[in-house]
């Protein structure tokens, strides 16, 4: 296996610049996720990376060798695509030998290591059918098999789960997972969708409009966005975002709202009096408090396990995530309290995280 390096990486088409000087690396046998809104630049990044896309500036190093140059071939990296692009009169066994056989391995190495995917894959059984015999997650194992036959350093996977069904994909996540922890393979994988980047990378690269905004694990990116575009982006239901300007009561600082409505702030932000910031809070740090901020529910939404308000305080409109079945009726005042120890405080012109 090997780490991956990107330096300044340009990617224009034309006039047009899509990629706007992307820096990031992947250390050896880890899972990093690119998430972002679609035309983010992460499936273009991916494709360089694979050498599917031209680089117009910059360096992408796969081990200790800048691939600028080099064909796909020679980069030693395998890629799993959103379809499964299985060739439909091959067998399970055939689809997943043909690299080999191009390679022009010897029989018998073939056969171990076609029975050493179809084992890690669950696809003993299935070597003899053909992909028209196969459900949707048996053929995205058998493109996953294609690439793990080929032993290469680094594995890429672009939306691979993005044509299954929802409860397929909760499995493919998991399977997929498990493969990385089973090979400790260097894997990049590109998704749109925040729930698989939070439950599968060991880090999280955040993009948008070809820039990448954050990187971190997970719970650092979820606890401590940069900015407000990564608080609202990661999360689902997405972040609260209360626009107002800071100001000072009772010797305390405090958010007026641009409704009139006065929101608390974290005691220890650094933000001076007139500022015009924005509050975020996460819809799950949104609690039932007899003594809190009078609120009506519009809309109710349960879900089993949690129930979704969508919820009105004054002129706000926010929503709030609560455990089991609260006592709320539709169109009733209830009241509620942020956790302001969990709020976000953002710039209101940048966007960027104000801190401690």
């Amino acid at each position: 296996m090997a780490n991956v390096t990107i330096t300044d990486v340009v990617k224009n088409y034309g006039h047009l610049e899509v990629l706007h000087g992307v820096s990031a690396s992947v250390a050896d046998g880890e899972f990093v996720v690119l998430v972002g809104p679609s035309g983010c630049g992460k499936s273009t990044l991916l494709r360089m990376i694979a050498g599917l896309e031209s680089i117009s500036d910059g360096d992408i190093e796969i081990g200790d060798r800048v691939v600028n140059d080099l064909e796909p071939k020679e980069r030693d990296i395998a890629m799993v695509f959103q379809s499964y692009a299985l060739y439909p009169h091959m067998t399970v066994r055939a689809n997943m030998a043909f690299s080999l056989k191009l390679a022009r391995r010897s029989k018998d190495e073939i056969e171990q290591m076609v029975n050493r995917a179809a084992e890690i894959l669950d696809l003993s059984t299935l070597l003899d059918r053909y992909p028209r015999q196969l459900s949707g997650g048996q053929r995205q194992r058998v493109a996953m098999g294609r690439a793990i036959v080929r032993n290469p350093q680094v594995f890429l996977f672009d939306e691979p789960l993005s044509n299954l069904d929802a409860k397929l994909r909760v499995q493919m996540r998991g399977e997929i997972k498990a493969l990385h922890q089973r090979l400790g393979a260097t894997m990049i994988y590109v998704t749109h969708d925040q729930m698989e980047a939070m439950t599968m990378g060991d880090r999280i690269v955040v993009m948008r409009a070809g820039v990448i905004e954050q990187i971190g694990t997970p719970l650092e990116i979820y606890d401590t966005p940069a900015n407000s575009f990564v608080a609202s982006f990661i999360g689902s239901p997405s972040v609260n975002l209360i626009d107002g300007v800071v100001q000072t009561q009772n010797n305390q600082l405090v958010l007026q709202a641009d409704d009139g409505a006065i929101w608390p702030l974290p005691s220890n932000v650094n933000v001076k009096a007139g500022t015009p910031v924005q509050l975020g809070i996460r819809p799950e740090h949104i609690y039932l408090d007899p003594a809190g901020l009078p609120a009506e529910a519009f809309m109710i939404e349960p879900t089993g396990a949690d129930t979704h308000v969508q919820l009105r305080v004054g002129k706000q409109l926010l929503i709030g995530v609560f455990r089991d079945r609260p006592d709320i009726a539709l169109n009733a005042t209830f009241h509620v309290r942020p956790d302001v120890s969990r709020a976000h405080v953002f710039d209101r012109v940048s966007g960027k995280r104000i801190g401690a």
